[in-house]
């Protein structure tokens, strides 16, 4: 067994530090390796090398790749610039994700015509929004602290019923119905 001491001590000094080792285009970093996001700070002393390391990033559209150990595991890191602040987001590392290669996905039985595909394309740009996170709220939080908040009452829960989902098997016949619904709005 592990002392807390001697686990500190395999963390090394990384424990407070984050340790960059190179700069890379922000644009290469594909998003399935990104995890968490947390803002950094300045630190004592140090808004000037702060602000200029944000700047830097950001003129070059570049991250900054490292390490930081935290919660006495070692992390892969991107710190890269959002607004006027730097994120620092911790990674997966390449050997922590599934190649889709290896994922037994069933082929489709035949290729999609041509319609089908500007069909699908047709709801996809109806449907076209531009992003707002403040947009989306986590329904499912507030369900289960309005459950908490009900039983602390004493009160009976109100469990809603699942609904079946129904199975669409023509795919085409689902985008006519919406695209035709979309229409008549």
């Amino acid at each position: 067994m592990l002392s807390q001491e001697e686990i500190d001590a395999a963390a090394g000094e990384r424990s407070h530090l984050i340790e960059l080792e190179e700069f890379v285009c922000e644009a290469d970093i594909d998003s399935v390796y990104y995890d968490r996001a947390y803002y950094l700070g300045a630190g004592a002393d140090g808004e000037e090398a702060y602000r200029l390391l944000h700047d830097a990033l950001a003129r070059a559209g570049r991250a900054g790749i490292g390490r930081w150990v935290f919660h006495n595991r070692e992390y892969l890191v991107a710190v890269r610039p959002l607004e006027k602040v730097l994120v620092l987001q911790t990674m997966r590392f390449a050997e922590e994700l599934v190649d889709p290669g290896d994922l037994d996905v069933p082929a489709p039985s035949r290729k999609p015509s041509k319609r089908e595909i500007e069909m699908a394309g047709k709801l996809v740009d109806t449907l076209h929004e531009r992003f707002d996170p403040g947009a989306f709220e986590d329904s499912y939080r507030e369900r289960v602290l309005a459950l908490i908040e009900a039983k602390g009452r004493g009160e009976a829960p109100d469990l809603p019923e699942v609904e079946e989902t129904e199975d669409s098997g023509d795919l085409l016949a689902a985008l006519e119905a919406s695209l035709s619904s979309d229409s008549r709005s």
